[in-house]
């Protein structure tokens, strides 16, 4: 996008249009906090039917996120040559379909397979939203708007497990599914109706009828129309990112951090989103008691998200992302010896999810610190990707644990180990990265 025309973005007024189209990108993060938590939500009822092991169960809950990370890498570049809109609707179809047929498993390898089907479509999606929502919001509401697509997760997370409880009580597990699946296909004309294609995708891919499209979305912001497409930069000033270039010029070690950082935070991250529900109901509570722990987390997870994006102007970046691994290390260790205290195991549960989203937003936050315009992209897609490796591995390993006769309260105290570590990752990329504002706290899960 040229200079001109991003200025416009960046300094003019919003327009309804544009609150519309980031409306709709934080309703699709929210479907996405639903998705990748139905499989907790649901586990205590399916394990019940199937009699599956401790590590039968772990599979189901990392088949979505192995294949959030596939369309992760695989699907979601795709958006840069076809359209961020369009690969949008394409994941949408995929959601939806892996939803529905889930709901007609008749075996845990089945349901598996379903699950990861559902996983590439949402990690396919994910930062084609992103981008959008980034690019639709001025300078001055950017921070606010990005804040709040971040909180779609828990939102999504919190409301869906509202209904899962209810629709387990009165029609079982599989309702869950359907309901999802339902839901999903739904924002499918929506999207088609509301979401606007990227005005950069327009404008640097310059698709058939590239100005036409343009043009509309220019009167629907209230802009001036263009007579012809901006030309565009010079070819030396349109190197295309690489893996590679996120190990040049003095990133390497910041890069190894960040990974680490990722792959730490998101190993315990999603052992407590993934498995806190079965747990509870394991350690004597009711299976719907099981789900308000994990929507408690959620709740948390809002809070803490809103709180970390008003304080991330206004404190040290790395500091305030470190204090906040210490803690939720701590109330993860607290969380285990209170395991089975309904009172005490629900507080904890709303901390743990207030700091660990938190954390969350403040490694989302490093990227632009450490990172040029040229490669922030693809540094923070591969420190996702990376992160997603732990995010794989958590409930895996978990399910194991347990079949070898580990109790819920020792994974607790193991699973607060790695976001000790995490910390320090933090407190020396924090060393390294360039003395320069926070930037923008961006949403991917």
């Amino acid at each position: 996008m040229t200079h001109d025309l991003r200025k416009t973005f960046d300094e003019g007024p919003m327009s309804r249009f544009q609150w519309s189209a980031i409306t709709i990108c934080i309703t699709l993060i929210m479907l996405d906090g639903f998705d990748v938590l139905v499989m907790a939500f649901t586990a205590a009822s399916v394990s019940a039917e199937w009699k599956l092991s401790g590590a039968q169960l772990g599979v189901l809950f990392s088949a979505g996120l192995f294949g959030m990370a596939a369309g992760s890498l695989f699907l979601a570049p795709r958006a840069d040559r076809f359209g961020r809109q369009t690969v949008i609707l394409l994941c949408l179809v995929v959601i939806a379909l892996g939803m529905g047929l889930s709901a007609l498993s008749q075996s845990s390898t089945q349901l598996a397979a379903l699950r990861a089907l559902t996983g590439l479509g949402i990690g396919g999606m994910l930062a084609s939203v992103g981008v959008i929502t980034s690019e639709y919001a001025s300078n001055k509401w950017r921070s606010t708007a990005v804040a709040l697509q971040a909180t779609g997760y828990p939102i999504g997370a919190t409301i869906g497990g509202s209904i899962a409880a209810v629709l387990l009580e009165h029609y079982g597990w599989r309702s869950v599914f359907v309901f999802g699946g339902l839901a999903t296909a739904l924002m499918i004309p929506l999207v088609l109706w509301r979401l606007p294609e990227s005005v950069d995708f327009l404008v640097s891919r310059r698709p058939a009828g590239a100005l036409r499209k343009l043009n509309a979305l220019l009167r629907q912001m209230k802009r001036p129309e263009l007579a012809e497409l901006p030309p565009l930069p010079p070819a030396g000033e349109r190197s295309a990112s690489t893996v590679a270039s996120l190990f040049n010029a003095g990133l390497a070690r910041s890069t190894l951090l960040l990974w680490a950082a990722f792959f730490l935070l998101m190993f315990g991250f999603y052992f407590a989103l993934s498995w806190t529900p079965k747990l509870l109901v394991s350690a004597g509570l009711s299976a719907r008691e099981g789900i308000t722990g994990g929507v408690l987390l959620n709740i948390g997870g809002i809070v803490g998200g809103s709180l970390f994006g008003l304080l991330v102007a206004r404190l040290d970046l790395g500091r305030l992302t470190a204090a906040s691994l210490v803690i939720t290390a701590l109330a993860m260790a607290a969380f285990g010896a209170a395991t089975g205290h309904l009172g005490a195991s629900f507080a904890i549960a709303f901390l743990i999810g207030g700091f660990i989203f938190g954390s969350m937003a403040g490694l989302y936050a490093f990227a632009p610190v450490i990172y040029p315009a040229a490669v922030r992209t693809t540094g923070m897609g591969w420190a996702i990707g990376i992160g997603r490796i732990g995010a794989i591995l958590a409930p895996l390993i978990a399910g194991m644990l347990l079949d070898r006769g580990w109790q819920p309260p020792h994974l607790y105290y193991a699973y607060a180990l790695p976001l000790v570590a995490a910390m320090a990752a933090v407190l020396a990329l924090r060393r390294s990265a360039k003395a320069q504002p926070a930037g923008r706290v961006a949403s991917a899960h």
